[in-house]
């Protein structure tokens, strides 16, 4: 900015005398005498005022063009002056809208600390989440997908003899093992049921790709990583306990078992129900139809997009796309909402099935993955329990929320109304045993170790239930 101070500066005057420049230095004190004397001395003019009537025609013109070049330069002394102050003016106003602009965006700032730090507090008192964001959210609002470029760290777990014979088994308790151990047997499944060979996958993209994969569950009460391993592992024993490798393609065993990693992916917690009722941001994008199932699918494909998580790089285009398709198609079965639909077709084909015919096949292993999904009731009591109690902290979480935004709630998924035994009695009754029992028709070996633990599991809460009622029977006040 300018200083006062340079007003008292000395002034030059530059003066050209007979083709010489001439400077004239004066301070703001000169009085105009001593200006016009300093003029006339270095224009070698007289500077009495009587000597001017005897000035020659020339001095004459001298003196006009001198005082012409002084009035000039003032004028433009006076020009700049006034620059100057219009600068700085303009100057000091740019300095105060960068001021202000400076404050709004500490404030703004400010103002998404403070959201946060509510959210947050929302979240850690009841479990409730302000919004229903996606991890991956296309408008790139949430967390985006984080893919490892390096080697991945997690160690080398090299499974016991015992291990890789129960991993074939639907006893297998998912609940012994950390995350970097189930990464571990996810990658020896597919090491084991050869598609890392039959696919050419590199295996340290198939590492990144389950790394992805794992980073992009959220930490759900039901819908988690964990959720994902169980549903894969049910998927890998039912390969073998059914002998799928003998009769489907490795095309197929490959469908079913990435389908099965992917099959929830970045689930908010929250289904699809609430995202129709809510008018989320996932029920518009995908109009209301299989809003989080369609989800699942692009995060999936959104991950397998990335050069350095891409097991299907050696895959030829054309294979890629019926791979692409028929994963799809498995992941959108999963929808509760298609249960029937989808049960009634496989009903109506499995008496006489076909193994060369792909509808046949396509049903079969949609039914598969609907199978392993739904699971859980098929491990012995100390596995399976567990995930009941996670599935209803998951419903009752949901069902709070749409008490507060004063949507409709389900009956079963109200922690006023619902218990254990309630909850799953009519579930394994009127889904899982009918579904069980029509694969059963055409793998019969799965009777003594899925079909008749649901029975069991079936009596086991209709025992509950029968001492739940006597004990309400008992508290209940007399009239």
């Amino acid at each position: 900015m300018g200083s006062s101070s340079s007003s008292y500066a000395p002034k030059t005057i530059y003066l050209d005398v007979d083709g010489k420049v001439q400077r004239v230095i004066f301070s703001r004190h000169c009085s105009p005498c001593d200006i016009k004397e300093l003029l006339c001395s270095s224009s070698n003019i007289a500077s009495n005022i009587n000597d001017f009537v005897f000035l020659s025609k020339e001095k004459e013109d001298m003196f006009q063009n001198v005082l012409s070049q002084v009035a000039e330069q003032f004028s433009r002394a006076f020009r700049i002056n006034e620059l100057k102050t219009e600068v700085t003016n303009r100057l000091t106003m740019l300095e105060k809208r960068v001021e202000l602009e400076g404050l709004k965006v500490v404030e703004i700032e400010k103002c998404k600390n403070d959201l946060k730090k509510l959210r947050d507090e929302m979240t850690s008192r009841g479990g409730v989440r302000m919004n229903c964001n996606c991890k991956y959210n296309f408008s790139d609002d949430g967390k985006k997908l984080s893919p490892r470029r390096d080697v991945p760290s997690y160690p080398k777990y090299t499974l016991s003899q015992e291990t890789i014979e129960t991993l074939k088994k639907p006893t297998f308790d998912v609940w012994h093992w950390e995350h970097n151990e189930m990464l571990s047997c996810l990658e020896y499944m597919y090491h084991d049921l050869g598609l890392v060979k039959e696919f050419n996958m590199n295996p340290i993209t198939l590492k990144r790709w389950l790394l992805a994969i794992q980073e992009n569950y959220r930490d759900n009460p039901f819908h988690n990583f964990r959720h994902c391993f169980c549903v894969s592992q049910m998927m890998y024993g039912m390969i073998h306990l059914c002998n799928l490798q003998e009769r489907l393609t490795m095309t197929d065993m490959c469908i079913l078992m990435t389908a099965a990693v992917c099959h929830d992916l970045d689930h908010p917690g929250y289904n699809n129900t609430y995202q129709i009722n809510a008018r989320t941001e996932l029920a518009v994008r995908y109009n209301d139809i299989s809003p989080l199932e369609n989800h699942h699918c692009a995060v999936a494909f959104q991950i397998l997009s990335m050069p350095e998580c891409n097991i299907f790089a050696n895959v030829e285009p054309d294979s890629f796309k019926q791979i692409r398709q028929a994963i799809i198609t498995l992941i959108l079965a999963t929808d509760m909402a298609r249960h029937g639909e989808i049960l009634d077709s496989f009903k109506q084909k499995v008496d006489s099935f076909d193994f060369t015919n792909e509808e046949h096949v396509k049903c079969l292993k949609m039914v598969l993955i609907k199978c392993c999904d739904i699971s859980n009731e098929v491990r012995p009591t100390e596995v399976a329990e567990p995930w009941v109690d996670c599935l209803l902290e998951e419903y009752f979480m949901q069902s709070d929320r749409e008490k507060t935004e004063g949507l409709p709630v389900a009956p079963f998924m109200d922690r006023d109304k619902v218990t254990k035994p309630t909850a799953q009695i009519g579930f394994i009754k009127f889904v899982l045993i009918p579904m069980f029992e029509n694969v059963m028709k055409l793998f019969p070996q799965i009777e003594e170790i899925m079909v008749q633990p649901l029975r069991d599991s079936r009596d086991h809460y209709e025992e509950l239930k029968q001492i739940d009622d006597a004990m309400s029977e008992v508290t209940r006040p007399c009239m």
